[in-house]
């Protein structure tokens, strides 16, 4: 599906705001609230937007560890380790990428010694061969709205 202007603009406001009424952005841009609600159900269906969620602020609810973690597989098993990463809790994104490692993890924590668990547990799962961990000390920027 190609997006056009008043689609971008749908989403550009709903990522600030996912709260916006379909009222809300009508008046916001200038258009019907009915166009404006047929637009969203479009956008939906195609899968562009996958649900609505507010921007949390995760060291004040007491995860002050991020941790970005590589991983090395064994040859051509990184699907099934990536598919059992992205299922748990702790993790926030999980990215097969190019160069020496196959994949990053991102992680949050509560404690050192949940991180070292989670680390240990990922040395269990069949074909891991390496993992390479990186504690993050400040975040400059988190955001992946793209605005």
């Amino acid at each position: 599906m190609k997006l056009d202007e008043v689609d971008e603009k749908i989403l550009k406001n709903l990522l600030v705001d996912a709260r916006l009424s379909a009222r809300q952005l009508a008046l916001k841009l200038g258009m019907s609230t009915v166009t404006i609600l047929s637009r969203i159900k479009k956008l939906e269906n195609e899968k562009i937007i996958n649900g609505y969620t507010a921007v949390v602020d995760y060291e004040k609810l007491g995860y002050e560890l991020t941790a970005i973690i590589e991983i090395v597989a064994k040859k051509n098993k990184i699907v099934g380790i990536e598919d059992k990463l992205a299922k748990i809790q702790n993790v926030c994104g999980v990215y097969d990428i190019t160069g020496s490692t196959d994949t990053i993890v991102i992680a949050k924590f509560k404690e050192r010694d949940e991180l070292s668990q989670f680390v240990k547990g990922i040395s269990t799962i069949p074909n891991v061969e390496n993992t390479i961990t990186h504690i993050v000390l400040n975040t400059a920027k988190e955001d992946f709205r793209l605005v």
